[in-house]
């Protein structure tokens, strides 16, 4: 076993690669996020109200909605369902503002959750079907969207935000860096 699982492989197969670069993404992404309170969870940069707390909520919403909701149509479920108890309407963009009220244990218990998830949900409609299969979700003219473009929604989902949190973790503590270390594992959530 390698001290960096998350490296993509030199030379795989399509699918090797689409699943390795998410892989990636997400343990950079997690290494950015990892051990942080309270504050450094809430902590700002400039005028943008981006937080660390916010991307991990965001990005576990995001895991669940892509492999649930536009897989297979069904309905995502907890933990998002009992988050919107109560409410006639769920704001755009409450995950990104919702945060703020949640403890660090319970945003990285989102995203550790969603993210195990969604690794089993793909594998089943991999097994069911391989990246060329259709999904539920369709677009205006009624064609179906691939697995294979489900996969790479999450794949630039994450880039996107993984550059957030570089520079929102910089700012908190200094880290910087591409990739976490060799060997690295998170220090806080459920992983």
């Amino acid at each position: 076993m390698t001290d960096t699982p998350w490296e993509p492989p030199l030379a795989g197969s399509e699918l090797e690669h689409l699943v390795g670069a998410l892989e990636r993404l997400r343990t950079t992404f997690r290494w950015k996020a990892d051990d942080l309170d309270t504050a450094g969870l809430q902590a700002r940069v400039g005028a943008s109200t981006l937080t660390l707390g916010g991307l991990l909520k965001h990005l576990a919403f995001a895991e669940d909605m892509l492999f649930t909701d536009k897989l297979t149509g069904e309905p995502i479920g907890d933990p998002w369902q009992s988050e919107w108890a109560g409410l006639d309407e769920v704001p755009e963009d409450w995950e990104f503002t919702s945060a703020a009220g949640d403890p660090p244990d319970r945003l990285y218990a989102y995203w550790d959750g969603a993210v195990q998830r969604s690794r089993r949900r793909l594998q089943n409609a991999l097994t069911r079907g391989g990246l060329d299969q259709l999904v539920d979700i369709s677009g205006p003219d009624g064609r179906h969207a691939s697995l294979r473009r489900l996969l790479c929604d999450l794949i630039e989902e994450y880039g996107r935000h993984t550059g957030h949190a570089d520079l929102l973790r910089e700012a908190v503590d200094g880290r910087t860096g591409e990739d976490p270390p060799p060997g690295w594992t998170p220090v806080s959530g459920t992983v």
